[in-house]
């Protein structure tokens, strides 16, 4: 192939990709992921996990900003200059995705975020965003993208729900005014009636064997005791010399933060958890 039919080629794909994907800013935020997938790829990250924790150290000070991917249609939304707890943890995410496959053009890292953020990876309306972190977590894992490792822990138990927060408190959702996504989510929710929940409880993360199963880099999931919902809140795991730090876009911040207390330390003064799931990325 030439050239000209090579940059052709080329401009139908940015073209493409452009039309489906919603950047809050594309031509800078474009440019600025191939710049970061170009120098974590060059730093060699020994594990998934590691490079997620690189990637997400650059946005600590990223103001937190909820609701960036609502709008109809349902799109793609890329939104790195603000984010909030789920939307920082899939874009970092797929950052390392790409980088595992030793990637580093932005087209990529738009592939894996759609991969991992919509069933099958298929964009089909706003039923096939993976909102409940139990249906990301049951769909990313039967596609060897994550693995739920909660299990691996000592002490795990878990909780039996059956989750229909949002068909339960459908006014707090513009996209289920209509009633098409509205039965969509429906339908998912009655494949989780009496799902069972596994989780490690906030009192067991400072135990030694329970600090020693942790990863670099791993997902943490923050459990709830609302009868509904499972996780209301995620972020990442930072370990550095043996302790465990959090990572994550935080609401009451306003901002993405590196928290300067230790994991189990974060749970006890938040007490609206009931403890953490655990998620890895695995690497191919």
């Amino acid at each position: 192939m030439n050239r000209t039919l090579i940059s052709i080629a080329f401009s139908l794909i940015t073209i493409c990709a452009s039309a489906q994907t919603l950047f809050h800013n594309e031509a800078q935020d474009t440019s600025r992921i191939n710049r970061m997938l170009i120098e974590v790829l060059a730093a060699k990250p020994a594990t998934p996990g590691d490079a997620v924790v690189a990637f997400g150290e650059q946005f600590i000070g990223t103001p937190y900003e909820a609701g960036t991917l609502e709008g109809s249609p349902e799109r793609l939304t890329v939104n790195i200059d603000g984010m909030d707890c789920t939307t920082f943890v899939d874009q970092m995410m797929a950052l390392a995705m790409t980088v595992d496959e030793k990637r580093t053009s932005w087209h990529d890292f738009v592939y894996n975020l759609q991969m991992l953020r919509y069933r099958n990876g298929s964009i089909q309306g706003y039923p096939s965003r993976l909102h409940y972190v139990s249906d990301w977590a049951v769909d990313n894992s039967y596609r060897g993208n994550i693995k739920d490792v909660t299990l691996n822990f000592p002490g795990n138990t878990y909780a039996v729900k059956s989750l229909n927060f949002m068909s339960a408190n459908a006014d707090k959702y513009d996209a289920l005014a209509d009633s098409a996504n509205l039965a969509g989510i429906k339908n998912v929710e009655i494949g989780y009636r009496g799902h069972k929940v596994p989780y490690v409880k906030s009192r067991n993360l400072a135990d030694r064997g329970v600090i020693a199963e942790f990863r670099n880099g791993d997902i943490v999931g923050f459990t709830t005791a609302l009868k509904n919902l499972d996780v209301t809140h995620m972020g990442i795991v930072v370990k550095r010399d043996g302790q465990l730090y959090l990572l994550h876009a935080s609401s009451s911040r306003g901002k993405v933060v590196l928290t300067e207390e230790t994991l189990d330390k974060f749970l006890k003064h938040n007490r609206q958890f009931t403890g953490v799931r655990v998620f890895r990325l695995l690497q191919h």
